[in-house]
């Protein structure tokens, strides 16, 4: 993890520090090609071939298990693993990069970043609103981003505390079990409505959507696979159920990585007033922090181990992060800023030691914007 106190940097140094992150993305942009084609073109095979033999797996342990008891536990096993894998890639490298746009220049209807609907129960079109434009645009903006906390809970000492936050330590393994069902209603802010804050018709008007997505999710992995076992349809379901719970799970767990870590900061909307480039790179910065490891754990996470280069430059092909991470970490560098990033158990030991911290009541440290932001921003 980066040690480096950030240096509250001028006008003219943070148009220079944007300037410098800019240039990397035009170079970058313009080597973008063939490679990057092929690249996630093979990843959707690998998607394909570990949830074809994922599915296998789980019927031969169903049905092959009732006549050869032995092949239950240990095709059923590898069976899920599998199917995890593959909704994991799916979701994670394939599916959130391809919704942000990053293979639009292939031109390729599969890819294509308007019409793609992804492997989990929550649209496409709701992920589009409240993760592309609203988190994106206004990373740990207090009451801009629909992340902090997902609406549930309390992470931050600028969070509002209520009693019903000092259950969160009991509430998260609930939440990230079911990671997909709270994306999937997110956009649809069912807490103002049981506040009486929300309208029921626009609420059962936008619900439809999502409420048949969550139908053919549903049909799809406990209904018509389970059905193809016939009478021995339990351990398919089972299996079913289980990969979608270590998907979830997993998917939590890197994206409360990407901004709830220790150093991690939230600004006031004020921040907004006349944001310069070099002032939004900040705040990206700021409110982001990457995940150490090697090309597996870039793939497990669709590259959101690099967290921090996937706020600075969104439609850039996720796999390019590792490289371009270098010369981030150089400019952050030079112009004494925190380039924070750990292992995936120091940082999700922050999120924990964040999310049981801040169920009970705190304050702020300070009151002034955080460091490095310009007072006039």
């Amino acid at each position: 993890m980066s040690k480096t106190r950030a240096v509250r940097l001028s006008e003219q140094q943070l148009d220079a520090f944007g300037a410098e992150l800019d240039a990397l993305h035009t170079r970058t942009m313009a080597d973008v090609g063939k490679v990057d084609a092929d690249y996630i073109r093979k990843v959707v095979r690998w998607v394909r071939y570990t949830g074809f033999g994922g599915r296998a797996l789980l019927m031969v342990g169903a049905v092959g298990g009732a006549f050869v008891p032995w092949l239950l536990w240990p095709a059923c096993i590898v069976g899920v693993l599998l199917l995890a894998l593959s909704k994991i890639m799916e979701n994670m490298e394939v599916g959130h990069n391809v919704i942000h746009g990053q293979y639009d220049f292939m031109n390729d209807p599969q890819f294509d970043s308007r019409a793609y609907e992804w492997d989990i129960v929550a649209t496409s079109d709701n992920w589009r609103h409240s993760h592309n434009y609203r988190h994106h645009t206004y990373t740990n903006v207090r009451g801009m981003d629909d992340d902090i906390g997902y609406g549930l809970l309390r992470v931050f000492p600028e969070q509002r505390w209520k009693p019903y936050h000092l259950l969160q330590p009991l509430i998260v393994p609930v939440f990230a079990l079911l990671f997909q069902w709270g994306v999937a209603i997110q956009e649809l802010k069912v807490g103002r409505w049981f506040a009486g804050k929300g309208a029921r018709e626009k609420i059962k008007r936008d619900f439809k959507p999502v409420g048949r997505k969550m139908g053919r999710q549903l049909l799809k992995d406990y209904v018509l696979f389970p059905a193809l076992a016939g009478p021995f349809f339990l351990p398919v379901l089972l299996g079913n159920l289980v990969a979608n719970g270590i998907r979830n799970v997993w998917t939590f767990v890197v994206i409360f990585c990407g901004h709830f870590t220790a150093d991690m900061e939230t600004f006031p909307k004020q921040v907004l007033r006349n944001e310069s480039r070099g002032h939004w790179y900040l705040r990206q910065l700021r409110g982001s922090s990457n995940i150490g490891g090697g090309p597996v754990m870039n793939l497990l996470t669709g590259n959101l181990s690099h967290q921090i280069e996937h706020h600075f430059y969104p439609d850039v092909p996720a796999h390019r992060y590792r490289e371009m991470s270098k010369e981030v970490r150089e400019i952050c560098k030079r112009y004494n800023q925190p380039y924070d990033v750990g292992s995936l158990p120091r940082q999700f030991g922050e999120v924990l030691w964040r999310i049981t911290r801040h169920a009970f009541p705190s304050r702020p440290k300070r009151a002034s914007l955080p460091q490095g932001i310009p007072q006039n921003a």
